[in-house]
Order: C-alpha cells, then structure tokens, then sequence
C-alpha cells in the first residue's frame, strides 16, 4: 500500500464526508487507507465515520478525549502504508497537496515533509503573530528550519512514525522528535491554507505557553535525558562554588578589618552572607538531584534503547 493518511478530529462530523471526498479526488493514483481518529466526539462524528467505513477506510474511537498526540499515536500504529500522511480533519488542509509531498520523499530522500502554511487564513491577532514567534522559538531551540513546525498536513517514511513515540502534547514537535530518533532528512513544501468552513477551532491561546513548555522539555530531555548528571552536576557544582567563594570573601573581610582595628561589621548582619549560604544548599540540592537522576536512568528499562537503522 502506498498511504496511511492519518486523521485525528474531534467534533468535526460536518466536515468528514466532503473531506473523504476531496481526498479520494485528489489521491486516485496511489493506493491509500484513510485512518480517522475519533478523540472523544460528542457530535456524532463516530457515526458518520461508520457509515464511511469500509474497504481503505478505517476507525478508531477513543472512549474520552485524549487529545491530538494519542489520536496521532494511535494511527501511526494501525497505519500499513509505505508513506503516512496526517491532516486535520477541518478542510483548512488540503489533500491536492500530498502527491507532491510524496514525491519529495520518494525522488528526493526526505524522510520528513512538513507544510509550510504561508499565506494562512486565521485571525492574525490570536494564531498568525504568536505562530510566528512560536516556530521561531522552536527554529532556535532545535536547530530545525521549518517555517511551521506545527502543521497538521505532513508526510513521513513509515520508519518515522514506527520509531517515535508521540505523547502529552508532543504533537506539535514531531520533526524534532523524528530529528532525535536520527531521521535528518526533514523538508518542507509550502503548502495552501483553507478558512474554515465548518465548527470552530478547538485549541485557544493556552496551546502557545503549553507549546514552549512542551519545547523546553523536549530539549532537556533529549540533551540530558540520559545523563541527569551533566546537567544537575555541573549547575550544582557551579551554585556552590559561587556561595562558598561568597563566603570565603565576605569571612575574610570581616577578619581583614577586625586585625587592623578598622570598623567591620558581623558576618550573620551581613544579607550577602545568608545568600552565599543559600547557594551552597542550592547547589548541594541540585548535585543531589542530579545523583538521584542517575540512579533512575540506571534504572531505566530504556536505557539502552537505540535506534538501529539496519543490520547485515
């Protein structure tokens, strides 16, 4: 088979038959399965995907909502085809657009071909302006150079999705977790945004602090994920040199001037003293929680879980 296009939805039941039909039109010289992920739709969406259902389509229905990362991660699984592609199931994707992004895989190498929505059609207050300083945060802290990291029309070799695992709001991040998993080959294609045409969006302005959080994590863990100690070690050991070096000064002062008759005042009515004290602990705690880091990764069941291309 050639395509697994993954679709996850939530409450979309309006838009599910003319996208099936736009995607059928536009994909009549592959051989594809469309996979809809029903994430807990309380609007009769499972229903209309049942009657859709059939040979080439399939579904899955959550019990409750999950969000988007489980309804991906589920699909990726049940996906069989070659090539998966995921779009969002509000028609603002376009399916015209994946012949191409198949191409670009197959002719060209890529492991990964993400959209790039230029000219997109939301409200430029609410998603275009805090879009774009979001993709530039993420350009910067992952080194990837994608224009829209988080669209949903995109396109992977089946290794990809078979070998990442999507969770908690991880969705908006996949070439980089594609990217630490050791697939380097992550293009991009402009791609056409719709309006929407029916509902309304289901993620507000929370998603934007969430995604930087989700970003910082996803950094760290892919940095020091492995070796706690580097990280909580080194800021540990740093924090407490700082305090003691602090220490150290402010004793030394006061001792300086109590031995040559000069006015000093007590090392305890001095706030600096307290500070200094206060980076020593810090920094003993941090050094701690990098040890403790250690012991949990050492006993990790994932510990040696490598991603291994081929073998002969």
């Amino acid at each position: 088979m050639d395509l697994s296009i993954v679709i996850p939805l939530y409450n979309e039941a309006e838009s599910l038959p003319e996208l099936k039909a736009w995607i059928d039109a536009s994909l009549k010289d592959f051989s594809y399965e469309i996979i809809f992920v029903d994430d807990g739709s309380t609007d009769g969406s499972w229903e209309v995907i049942q009657q859709m259902a059939g040979p080439g389509v399939r579904g899955i229905r959550f019990r409750r909502n999950y969000g988007k990362s489980a309804a991906l991660y589920e699909g990726f699984e049940a996906a069989q085809g070659d090539i998966v592609v995921t779009m969002d199931a509000d028609l603002q994707d376009s399916p015209e657009e994946v012949p191409e992004m198949v191409r670009m895989i197959r002719e060209e190498g890529y492991d990964l071909v993400s959209g790039w929505k230029q000219h997109r059609k939301d409200n430029a207050l609410t998603k275009n302006l805090p879009s774009k300083l979001y993709n530039w945060t993420a350009r910067k802290v992952t080194g990837i150079k994608l224009h829209d990291m988080n669209c949903g029309l995109k396109a992977y070799r089946a290794d990809v999705v078979k070998n990442i695992e999507v969770y908690g709001e991880m969705h908006r991040y996949i070439p980089y977790l594609a990217k630490n998993a050791g697939f380097n080959k992550i293009g991009e294609k402009p791609v056409h945004h719709q309006k929407r045409k029916f509902g309304v969006s289901k993620f507000g302005m929370d998603r934007f602090v969430n995604g930087f959080l989700d970003l910082m994590s996803l950094w760290f863990l892919s940095r020091f994920g492995k070796k706690p100690m580097h990280f909580f070690g080194t800021s540990g050991i740093l924090m407490f040199l700082i305090g003691f070096v602090m220490t150290i000064c402010i004793v030394a002062n006061k001792l300086y001037h109590q031995a040559h008759g000069l006015k000093f005042r007590a090392v305890t009515d001095q706030p600096l003293f307290y500070l200094a004290l206060l980076a020593v602990v810090l920094g003993v705690m941090l050094f701690l929680a990098g040890f403790v880091g250690e012991l949990i990764s050492r006993s990790s069941t994932e510990r040696n879980n490598y991603q291994i291309k081929e073998r002969i």
